[in-house]
């Protein structure tokens, strides 16, 4: 564990492999492949290889920085840019990833111009637009943009994904994954192709398995919540024989003591454009963490022990210690949802411990 004061996110090795192997196991009996995501961990090559050794062939991201990071320290994997590219890293995109998700004609050209240059097949996959009015192709545009595409030199058109439970909340069911299967069937009849890749969705997707009887053509899911957290996406339900606490994060205690439980003077707006209302309990216990919103989503901290979170700054989480047990020194453990978790692992003050790497 770490020497310093600095907060931390640890990480249990045995955890993360233990939920995708499962994972993998509970797919792949609907005969669905398994596509991990990495960019919550920041590709970091130590997990990356946790998925792989799991049985995972594909590992996503949305950042082509964190691709390169795992291609360079050997990760053994199909690396799929999960986000539609930078049409100005086009070239980058054909040097460090194998396929590519595209809502973009000039895009899909650029990468054209840089897979003939580099003498490499880059393969896309079409991502459609299925209600959740985030990334994708509208369905009456489908025909006239895989006529554009599919002849380009250095391009193969692969497969089709959707994207749902992410902008907009909507629900991936079993009549949206139908859709989208007959939508590869009417490209593959049109072009006379065979597609390969038919990638439904998320974590979100949980409850779509068990109530598909796997009349469509789903193969793939693309993971990240639901390895390293434990969840299904669309109500955070904790899925059967998977960790929840595969990853935690870790602060200290910087001050305790006994304060007023409301603030002495006139009230204004806090450093956040925030007017606070606060609750008279006369003098309470409090302690300070040497953590805050520049460090972590803090909304999405569930405290471990009996402490109340009262509020936040930029560098210092409130709570109230409803035991009085906390010291100054003291560490406090905390759950943490996707969005803190992201948070959490994308700020360099936040140092990242991986636990328990041999078994």
């Amino acid at each position: 564990m770490p020497k310093s004061g600095a907060p931390y996110i640890e990480i249990d090795l045995n955890k993360i492999h233990h939920n995708a192997l499962n994972l993998v196991k509970l797919y792949g009996a609907k005969n669905i492949g398994i596509m991990g995501v990495t960019k919550v961990v920041l590709g970091n090559p130590v997990i990356a290889k946790s998925l792989t050794a799991a049985g995972i062939k594909y590992l996503g991201d949305s950042r082509i920085e964190n691709i390169k990071i795992m291609r360079d320290n050997n990760v053994k994997a199909e690396f799929v840019l999960i986000r539609t590219p930078f049409i100005n890293n086009a070239e980058q995109v054909i040097k460090y990833a194998d396929i590519s998700f595209n809502t973009e004609l000039t895009v899909i050209k650029k990468l054209s111009k840089f897979a003939i240059k580099l003498n490499k097949e880059h393969k896309i996959v079409i991502m459609i637009e299925m209600g959740d009015l985030r990334e994708g192709i509208l369905k009456n545009n489908i025909e006239q943009f895989v006529g554009e595409i599919i002849n380009l030199k250095g391009i193969k058109f692969i497969g089709i994904g959707t994207n749902l439970a992410c902008f907009g909340g909507i629900k991936p069911t079993v009549a949206k994954m139908k859709e989208l299967s007959e939508v590869a069937q009417m490209i593959e009849r049109k072009f006379n192709i065979k597609l390969e890749f038919i990638s439904g969705g998320n974590s979100a997707n949980f409850e779509y398995l068990h109530k598909s009887k796997k009349e469509d053509r789903i193969n793939n899911i693309r993971l990240g919540e639901s390895i390293f957290l434990g969840c299904e996406t669309l109500y955070r339900n904790p899925i059967d024989g998977l960790y929840q606490d595969a990853i935690t994060l870790v602060a200290e205690v910087i001050e305790s003591n006994i304060k007023e439980s409301i603030p002495n003077g006139e009230n204004c707006q806090n450093a956040f454009g925030e007017t606070l209302e606060f609750i008279d309990k006369g003098e309470v216990s409090r302690a300070i963490l040497g953590l805050g919103r520049q460090d972590v989503d803090v909304d999405g901290l569930t405290p471990l022990i009996n402490v109340d979170i009262i509020g936040s700054s930029s560098d210092h989480i409130i709570l109230e210690d409803k035991n009085l047990l906390l010291s100054v020194g003291d560490k406090v453990r905390f759950k943490v949802n996707y969005s803190a978790l992201l948070s959490a692992m994308t700020s360099p003050y936040v140092k990242k411990i991986i636990i328990n790497k041999n078994g």
